[in-house]
């Protein structure tokens, strides 16, 4: 998947590409989600393919355990892996108004 993928693009008055503002749902606790910490080494993306098999799913750990900036991980870091991806990711499209 391309990072952009599911970015609405526009061409500018100067014609230019830009791209949209993608916004993220809320990602509110669940009965189902885990809590793990985290080990050295580890970064969002990598637990991402972990729990989700796809690397581009950090946000959905980034945006659950309000990480901003950055990959990799303070070792013995307390995260959230949350369980209903499905419903995140169906969020996610109504937000962005992607089909």
């Amino acid at each position: 998947m391309k990072r952009y993928s599911t970015t609405r693009a526009k061409i500018d008055k100067a014609g230019f590409r830009v791209y949209a503002t993608t916004y993220y749902p809320e990602i509110p606790i669940e009965n189902g989600d885990k809590f793990i910490y985290s080990k050295f080494g580890d970064r969002i993306d990598l637990l991402a393919h972990k729990f989700y098999g796809d690397v581009t799913l950090w946000w959905v750990i980034a945006k659950a355990n309000g990480i901003r900036g950055k990959a990799a991980l303070e070792p013995g870091t307390e995260l959230r892996i949350p369980s209903d991806i499905t419903g995140i990711l169906d969020r996610f499209h109504q937000v962005n108004r992607i089909s």
